[in-house]
């Protein structure tokens, strides 16, 4: 039971960090260069879900996977199922919730990159594609890597969102964390306690060796310059 659930808890934290990866480099460098006047409507989106409650969230995202949204109706015409209550649900659901976690070092590592550097690069006839791979994406690197560790590691401890969406169902939604609250709810303190741990001892050491790889990088990088 422990095996099943640690297996889709990881499952579901490497494709929600992966897919958080791709989205959040473009989408975080808009919000570190972008001038545009609404951006602040942007970020405050972003950040919504630090601050909404995860049965909120999970909520109207059930209500918008649900067959009776379009989405959901969409999804179901095509595959014969809906979206909640299942793995791709959950990933849906990771997604959104994890957001701020992985756009916010990013944005925050390209905004420290030194402005003459990439003017120096435009002025030698580079492109912003060429720039962004050979100077903003090396130095902001930090923070990248920290956006995706982080996107890991929460969605490996989220319990209120992937519950709303995508229940309790043994080996298709059942979370590390949603068998714990099951352990407890058992009054099974003991096995409850040994997978606490075992998920506390990950976490931690999922994020000494990030700060560790990141101290190293950093002080490459200061090196380089």
């Amino acid at each position: 039971m422990i095996l099943q659930a640690v297996t889709l808890t990881l499952r579901l934290a490497l494709a929600a960090s992966v897919l958080l990866l791709l989205l959040s480099v473009p989408l975080a460098y808009w919000l570190a260069f972008s001038a545009r006047r609404w951006k602040f409507f942007v970020e405050a989106l972003v950040s919504l879900p630090i601050v909404l409650p995860p049965t909120v969230l999970g909520f109207y995202l059930l209500v918008a996977l649900g067959p009776r949204s379009p989405i959901g109706h969409w999804y179901q015409a095509i595959t014969g199922h809906t979206l909640a209550f299942t793995f791709e649900g959950l990933v849906i659901g990771s997604v959104l919730y994890s957001l701020p976690f992985a756009v916010q070092p990013m944005e925050t590592s390209f905004a420290a990159v030194d402005r003459r550097l990439l003017q120096a690069s435009a002025l030698l006839g580079a492109s912003r594609w060429r720039t962004f791979w050979r100077i903003l994406l090396p130095l902001g690197l930090p923070g990248v890597l920290t956006g995706f560790v982080l996107s890991f590691a929460h969605t490996l401890g989220e319990f209120g969102v992937v519950l709303m969406i995508g229940g309790n169902i043994p080996g298709a939604t059942r979370t590390i964390s949603i068998l714990i609250f099951d352990q407890v709810e058992a009054l099974d303190y003991a096995a409850a306690n040994r997978t606490a741990l075992l998920l506390l001892a990950f976490c931690f050491l999922l994020l000494a060796a990030l700060y560790g790889l990141r101290r190293r990088i950093v002080w490459g990088l200061w090196e380089w310059r």
